[in-house]
């Protein structure tokens, strides 16, 4: 890649990522309501993201042949656990991917 297709690749990085941020404000300025559709959406779609990201990265783990799973299982009590404790969504995605690293390398 040459100096100037990586100031290419790079400008065309930053449009695009600056247009993203600035369209919602373009498309709904703060005098206009939003639109209900795009609240409910807001409000629902962390959650529905969340459960598809939990089911996709359950969706190669062995229930019938060792660990059985014990390694994903104790990941996802540690997160848990720990966002309960905390209430801090980084501790407890940081905390649970260390465990089940440690399990994975070291136990299993």
């Amino acid at each position: 890649m040459t100096t100037a297709q990586a100031f290419a690749t790079v400008a065309i990085i930053a449009v695009a990522t600056l247009l993203t941020r600035v369209l919602p404000f373009l498309v709904f300025p703060a005098h206009r309501k939003t639109p209900a559709v795009i609240s409910y959406l807001g409000k629902t779609l962390p959650y529905a993201v969340t459960g598809m990201l939990v089911v996709y990265c359950l969706k190669d783990t062995s229930l019938i042949e060792p660990p059985y799973g014990l390694a994903e299982m104790l990941g996802i009590v540690a997160v848990t656990g720990l966002y309960l404790w905390r209430h801090n969504t980084l501790l407890a995605i940081a905390g649970g991917t260390a465990l089940y690293m440690v399990l994975l390398q070291l136990v299993f």
